[in-house]
């Protein structure tokens, strides 16, 4: 099964945000190409929300490009055989922690929003830390810290709120 066929079935199996989830999926109907970071009209992308319930926080990355507090995550790779995959290679890569496991039940959310490179329509999973996870910073990142999970609004974003709600939601 290519990427492709992994994010339709992804998409065609997750449940809520129709209209948003319609969108992708027209995306990906009209755009071959609809994965790859060379797709000039936007293009899926795959993050993780790493999160360790036990402590109760969440690891952030300070983005080098963007300068805000977001979830790991970013373009899809030749590679990736799933959009889960590439959730968790980002989650990895960029938070430097081994180990990471996918909260089960596929992605948590949706979110579309413009960056420099085209509009991203990006699939949210969260990853659960294991214990005694250490954070490493890429060159992605200005920064990396875990904050508790009353600090992430005064840090983050909506759309990080937002994740972090349904992630504690589904915990």
């Amino acid at each position: 099964m290519s990427l492709h066929d992994d994010a339709v079935l992804v998409l065609e199996g997750y449940g809520g945000q129709e209209e948003l989830r319609g969108l992708y999926l027209e995306h990906l109907r009209t755009h071959p190409d609809g994965l790859w970071k060379s797709c000039g009209d936007g293009h899926l992308t795959a993050s993780a929300l790493v999160i360790d319930p036990e402590r109760g926080r969440v690891l952030l990355t300070l983005h080098r490009k963007l300068r805000m507090w977001l979830q790991m995550g970013g373009h899809c790779e030749p590679g990736d055989a799933a959009l889960a995959d590439a959730a968790l290679r980002e989650g990895a890569e960029e938070s430097g922690i081994a180990g990471l496991a996918l909260l089960p039940g596929g992605p948590v959310r949706l979110d579309r929003h413009h960056t420099p490179c085209a509009w991203h329509l990006d699939v949210q999973y969260a990853a659960l830390a294991p214990a005694g996870a250490v954070e490493a910073i890429s060159d992605e990142s200005l920064d990396l810290r875990w904050f508790a999970y009353d600090e992430v609004a005064e840090v983050a974003d909506k759309s990080v709120v937002r994740l972090l709600e349904a992630t504690r939601a589904r915990l």
